[in-house]
């Protein structure tokens, strides 16, 4: 006859067996460098792999530290997946040199910049530092706009097919089941944010364009000067006389953003300020790719009722 501690023993015993079980069917280990490329190649590579984020939705993704955890992450890579455009310029290069892992050096199989997969905005016409942290191959926050995560994910199927050809049916299948409730996301969130066409808005760092394009939305201001640069008062007061003439229904940042100066302007304005979360982990709601863009389009949704 058991006992109940038996029973209890017999229950942790088949927990620790599922997930020795679990973990043997990880073929690769992937490192995504934003958390929206981590929630993708989990739906894309299921138990397949092994999902590493390097960074999370309250972190910047351009300043961040190439600290060991993360060398040691990169080391044993399969694959990185991030977002490229040189977002990552200021720290990727470290832990890729650091790492000595040379399957996912540039121009390697096991190298995937996302950003290589659509079609850039904001391409400068000019490349001078006094303009602020102007990105060369155009904006790289691709990830605010579902159509390209669509493309993305495209791709990065493909690319796991590559290195893992053992399993390129299962991530195939994976692929087209994603796709299809993608695509009809897509045509639920359009529908849901058609109020939204044509509505002024201000933003705090130039990280929206891909939003905007997909929404119809029209940027009016921007509360930092230049590009990176941190909100000065001189330009906030610039700002403020500037929407006097051209009126703005919401000022909008990111998660991850100081909320300090668009405070400040929403309350010499009554303009409210809206908090986006940007990435998946931004929210409480934005807990995958499905529910970042519910929690988005709620949010842009409920200043406008």
């Amino acid at each position: 006859m058991k006992t109940p501690m038996n029973k209890t023993l017999l229950a942790l015993l088949a927990l620790a067996t599922l997930g020795l079980s679990q973990a043997s069917h990880a073929s690769i280990k992937i490192v995504a460098c934003e958390p929206e490329w981590g929630a993708l190649a989990q739906e894309l590579a299921g138990d397949k792999a092994r999902v590493y984020n390097a960074t999370s939705a309250l972190q910047d993704p351009h300043h961040i530290q190439a600290r060991p955890s993360l060398i040691a992450a990169v080391r044993d890579a399969n694959l990185t997946v991030c977002t490229g455009s040189e977002l990552e310029v200021g720290w990727l290069p470290i832990l890729l040199r650091q790492s000595g892992n040379p399957a996912i050096q540039p121009g390697k199989p096991g190298s995937f910049e996302a950003a290589s997969y659509v079609h850039k905005l904001e391409v400068p016409t000019r490349l001078d530092r006094a303009d602020g942290d102007v990105h060369p191959g155009g904006n790289p926050h691709i990830q605010t706009d579902p159509r390209n995560i669509g493309l993305v994910a495209d791709a990065l199927a493909q690319r796991l097919a590559e290195i893992d050809p053992a399993n390129a049916g299962y991530y195939q299948a994976r692929h087209k089941d994603f796709a299809a409730r993608w695509q009809s996301a897509i045509q639920r969130w359009d529908k849901l944010a058609a109020p939204l066409r044509g509505e002024a808005i201000v933003v705090q760092h130039k990280a929206f364009p891909y939003l905007e394009n997909w929404l119809g939305l029209t940027e009016v201001a921007t509360l930092e000067p230049k590009p990176g640069v941190e909100p000065t008062s001189t330009h906030l007061s610039e700002v403020e006389a500037l929407l006097k003439q051209h009126p703005a229904r919401m000022i909008v940042r990111a998660a991850y953003n100081d909320d300090r100066a668009s405070a400040w302007l929403s309350q010499r304005t009554g303009i409210p300020a809206v908090e986006l979360p940007f990435t998946v982990g931004g929210s409480d709601k934005a807990r995958d790719l499905f529910g970042l863009f519910d929690d988005t389009i709620e949010r842009l949704l409920k200043v406008t009722r």
